[in-house]
């Protein structure tokens, strides 16, 4: 009965969620993105949990800020997350070449084919940090063969939704519950892996690294992997301009070696880490506040 009744409430679910995207696939895209601000002003104004959360992680990460100044801070965060929620639900309608040349800029594509060229495979280091899902279109329109990591959704069928936009250009969505195998196997074939490094995991797959200066438990996959087969990582961040297109940064490839012990993986992981951190110092309202990412 209790499964039943799961079922008839993720229909309901997706019911209405097929209704919000109808409305911001239909609308012209400048027009369904300003509907994602007015959207974001609203989930602030009833995500009360959410909006304390994002007040106090900013308030913990840039002490010298007033007030007012975390208000503010605070206000943009759910704006871009409520235009980051419609641009998700555009994602397909983004097509080839053409829309690459009209919607994006890119700084230091020279090292994603520096790391490509060494023929191991490559990782692509990331957050949620401005439109953090767009890598799925253009990593595979640039020529890369891509696989996106990404953890299951609780609703099946709002997550097959969301695995078709992911893998509508033609790159792969892989499960992250038990994915090293899956992450490895993709390496071997040479293909580009993207992984997300600031969610909270939980400390029995985790190493603690510093994130803004408190501890934060952190997935050592990338570190792992990387250390013991040579993986070029490369990090990566699309954030969003004034004007709703996206300025992609890669940055220079980190090699990390094989050093034995657990002291290395921990080294490295806050080491990557750091990396997320500079990221999101450079456009700090287009990061995920309201995760609960620091967990004492």
């Amino acid at each position: 009965m209790a499964k039943k009744s799961s079922k008839y409430k993720y229909l309901f679910e997706y019911a209405l969620f097929l209704m919000l995207a109808f409305i911001a696939r239909t609308l012209p895209r400048i027009t369904a993105l300003r509907l994602g601000e007015r959207l974001g002003d609203l989930s602030r104004l009833i995500q009360k949990k959410r909006v304390a959360t994002a007040a106090e992680n900013l308030r913990r990460a840039y002490p010298e800020k007033t007030s007012a100044e975390i208000d503010q801070d605070v206000h943009e965060v759910f704006r871009h997350l409520g235009v980051s929620g419609i641009e998700m639900l555009r994602l397909d309608l983004f097509k080839g070449r053409a829309d690459l040349d009209a919607y994006f800029t890119f700084s230091g594509l020279e090292h994603l084919e520096q790391a490509y060229a060494l023929n191991k495979g490559a990782f692509i280091l990331t957050g949620h940090i401005g439109f953090w899902e767009v890598g799925t279109f253009f990593l595979p329109v640039l020529g890369y063969p891509t696989d996106f990591v990404a953890k299951r959704m609780k609703n099946p069928y709002v997550d097959r939704y969301f695995e078709k936009l992911r893998e509508a250009s033609g790159g792969r969505c892989l499960e992250s519950k038990k994915g090293a195998r899956r992450i490895f196997r993709a390496l071997t074939q040479k293909r580009v892996v993207a992984l997300l490094l600031d969610q909270h995991i939980s400390r029995s797959e985790a190493v603690q690294v510093d994130f803004f200066g408190r501890p934060a438990w952190t997935t050592p996959i990338i570190t792992q992997i990387a250390m013991k087969q040579g993986v070029p990582i490369v990090p990566a961040f699309a954030y969003r301009t004034e004007d709703f297109r996206y300025h992609v940064v890669f940055e220079p490839i980190i090699q990390l070696a094989d050093e034995p012990g657990q002291e290395a993986i921990r080294r490295n992981t806050a080491r990557l880490t750091a990396c997320i951190e500079t990221a999101v110092r450079r456009e700090p309202t287009q990061w995920f506040w309201v995760h609960r990412r620091w967990r004492d």
